[in-house]
């Protein structure tokens, strides 16, 4: 208990020192960006390449060929997933900066930071659906805490015990946003265990659930949503699988902070149709965290969290086990659709024949292009 408790106040400290050297992702504005001058210098300049309806200028009258990055504005699809920052880093130092094409030049030298905020402000005008979720409430994704916002990305994410019998299990996590509010999500775990010296390994229990988007609100900074998944009992029960087939509601809380400091909250349950072969349980997982960023919080995203994470069998006499995870997120890319993030679970209670074991994932954002583009 005392180690836990430990690891708890290193983690809280950690997002405390680190975010004296460093600044917030979020963009802080001393004055409310203002869309009509935005549109002013949007027609002064932009409306040559980008064209007066957000789509792109007639390519007969402009002197280079379309990437395929090339953007809509009008597609709500593409902008509204993209924080403030993400925009605001291309105009200020152009393209390559975030692994875009050089045909986006930087204007850091031609606009002021107020007039760049204008611009992005007149851009969000282009997308003329307000139902769709922003990205600044697209918090960092922790390890075992599930958030609210509807994704487009593939997650690799492997466990491996740190004692007792060798052990490791990996998911491949694939996650589909559909509409404005909706996801589509296929979990694909493999367990690999060593037992008297012989390595066994099987296929998990799979999952198949969709997430609906049921509040979000830019202003409040908050999101919330709800998800239901169904998992067969296509694992090995000697590896850890249910075997009976199991449903899993559960609801998601975000919110981010003024400060800058964020929260994730996910409660739901493990309900097996026979509870025979497995119990029923309920689970409770809270992320802290800060999304920190240095260059006028422009670059790289460093997202120092630690979550706190509790399950409970529904039968009598069960003990809570709760654990704790201090871990670090980070940004590979310039074009930070490609993340990486490692953390250790460690046991706090019902320690006996629970050991701590290290997570790490890489996450890969595919709708912002090739996993091997925009390095």
């Amino acid at each position: 208990m005392r180690r836990g408790l430990f690891l708890a106040l290193s983690a809280v400290m950690l997002l405390a020192t680190t975010s004296l050297a460093l600044s917030a992702q979020t963009l802080v504005y001393t004055r409310k960006p203002d869309a009509k001058n935005g549109k002013t210098i949007y027609e002064g300049g932009c409306i040559a390449c980008h064209g007066a309806d957000g789509k792109g200028a007639d390519e007969k009258l402009t002197e280079f060929k379309r990437p395929d990055t090339w953007p809509d504005f009008t597609r709500c699809d593409q902008t509204t997933p993209e924080p403030n920052s993400a925009w605001k880093a291309v105009i200020v130092n152009g393209g390559p900066y975030l692994g875009f094409s050089t045909i986006m030049p930087r204007f850091r030298d031609l606009l002021s930071n107020d007039q760049i905020d204008d611009v992005v402000a007149y851009i969000r005008t282009f997308c003329t659906n307000q139902h769709w979720p922003r990205g600044e409430l697209n918090l960092p994704r922790a390890i075992v805490t599930e958030k609210a916002f509807p994704e487009d990305e593939v997650v690799w994410s492997t466990g491996v015990n740190g004692s007792g019998a060798p052990g490791f299990e990996t998911h491949v996590i694939h996650e589909q946003a559909f509409g404005t509010k909706g996801q589509l999500e296929v979990d694909v775990p493999w367990q690999f265990q060593n037992s008297n010296h012989a390595w066994d390994n099987h296929i998990g229990d799979i999952t198949l659930g969709w997430k609906q988007v049921m509040y979000s609100n830019l202003h409040s900074g908050s999101i919330f949503a709800l998800q239901g998944g169904i998992l067969p009992p296509t694992g090995s029960t000697r590896l850890g699988g249910a075997g009976t087939t199991t449903f899993e509601p559960f609801a998601s809380v975000d919110q981010l902070f003024k400060t800058n400091t964020w929260i994730q909250f996910q409660m739901g349950a493990d309900l097996p149709v026979d509870t025979k072969k497995s119990p029923q349980s309920l689970f409770w997982y809270t992320a802290l965290g800060q999304t920190l960023s240095p260059d006028n919080r422009l670059g790289r995203q460093w997202s120092p969290m630690v979550e706190f994470l509790a399950t409970r069998d529904l039968v009598d006499g069960a003990k809570t086990d709760w654990d704790i995870m201090p871990e670090m997120q980070v940004t590979a890319s310039k074009r930070q659709h490609v993340r990486v993030n490692v953390g250790v679970r460690t046991p706090v209670t019902d320690t006996a024949g629970r050991s701590p074991q290290v997570y790490f994932y890489v996450l890969w954002d595919w709708a912002e292009g090739h996993f091997w583009n925009g390095w």
